[in-house]
């Protein structure tokens, strides 16, 4: 017996045709992206729909004809032997439903701004800090994104004490907003001349865009500075004061952008980056206070939680909040590999809201 609601099914599928019918009319090219853009989303699960209301009525069919008492018995042996993989093929797409008619995060499909702060174990914490921010720009890139830095400071052997980017394209927050937390590294530092293994960390923290409708500043709490910009670009840095710091007095939040020799596109990032820690900090306060409901999904998103460790001697990562440990460390600091947690973070995540939904 199905548990699928039908007729959100049939509410979906009718909206599907009528988008199809609007977009075959006259409309204003505004409309017709956005009718294209909602066509888009529904053509994959109203395919699905179709789909499993055909395998629905093949098992149908099936079940009739065992009924049937004038049906020979060759027609009932192969009847049954087709029976259960059908039914197979229906609990799948059964499931696939029910993954995408699950509630979605109103964020998943902002762009992100990551921040990876080198944490205990000096320069090295540094250097493990330019790593994930490498892994992260690779696995960017393999997902069609763009990386754009928005601030950044260097460590004294390499790497970043400090660095925080944009990755901007389509729906980077669903898949990386599980990487936010404290992530460990084993390995032998260069520096290290009796072949210790040292342990360092450091905290990555991803914050959904969000836009002035999402939260709302006042400029009465901004502080602004402009300061000469430090670092790489020449007599440029001696002559302008490009560089920006904006305080926001309730918080205690301050953000620094000097990457752009435009004070205004420092501002505009800086604003970005402002706007994306209000929200985080709201958001953080919001899911401690609904802790005790929060216990079953894949990790807290807590900055302060150990959620992976990289052994490099052994070439082995190990995701602590799903058990998950591959031994592909070099596929996975290339970004090439880094799908294969990220996939097994969302599948954990969506399998925890179905148990969810089927509490309720």
């Amino acid at each position: 017996m199905t548990m699928l609601p039908e007729q959100k099914l049939d509410a979906l599928v009718a909206r599907y045709e009528a988008v199809e019918a609007e977009l075959a009319s006259q409309v204003t090219p505004e409309i017709y992206v956005k009718l294209s853009r909602e066509f888009a989303e529904l053509g994959p699960i109203v395919k699905t729909v179709i789909d499993y209301r055909s395998v629905e009525a093949e098992i149908a069919g099936i079940n009739a004809l065992l009924k049937d008492s004038s049906t020979d018995a060759e027609m009932c042996a192969m009847a049954s032997a087709e029976k259960p993989a059908l039914e197979e093929k229906r609990a799948a797409l059964e499931r696939q439903i029910k993954l995408t008619l699950l509630p979605k995060d109103a964020m998943d499909a902002r762009n992100v701004i990551i921040e990876i702060r080198a944490g205990t174990g000096g320069d090295e914490a540094s250097l493990f800090a330019g790593d994930l921010f490498r892994m992260y720009e690779r696995y960017a890139a393999k997902e069609g994104w763009k990386t754009e830095i928005l601030s950044a400071s260097e460590g004294t052997m390499g790497g970043y004490k400090e660095i925080v980017a944009q990755i901007s394209g389509r729906g980077p927050f669903a898949k990386l907003k599980f990487e936010s937390g404290v992530h460990r590294v084993q390995r032998v530092p260069d520096t290290e001349t009796q072949g210790r293994i040292h342990t360092s960390a450091a905290t990555v923290a991803v914050l959904p865009e969000v836009e002035d409708v999402d939260i709302k500043i006042n400029d009465a709490d901004l502080k602004v500075d402009t300061m000469r910009s430090s670092g790489a670009g020449g007599q440029h840095v001696n002559k302008t004061e490009s560089a920006i710091r904006i305080t926001h007095l309730p918080s205690g939040i301050a953000i620094v952008v000097q990457e752009e020799r435009s004070q205004h596109k420092n501002r505009a990032k800086a604003m970005a980056m402002l706007r994306a820690r209000l929200y985080d900090a709201e958001k953080q306060k919001r899911d401690s206070e609904r802790a005790a409901e929060r216990r079953g999904q894949v990790g807290s998103g807590d900055r302060s939680e150990r959620i992976r460790t990289y052994n490099f001697p052994q070439a082995r990562v190990s995701d602590h909040r799903i058990n998950l440990t591959l031994y592909k460390l070099p596929q996975i600091m290339e970004g090439e590999a880094l799908g294969e947690i990220i996939d097994a973070l969302v599948a954990e995540h969506q399998a925890g809201l179905l148990a969810a939904e089927g509490a309720t």
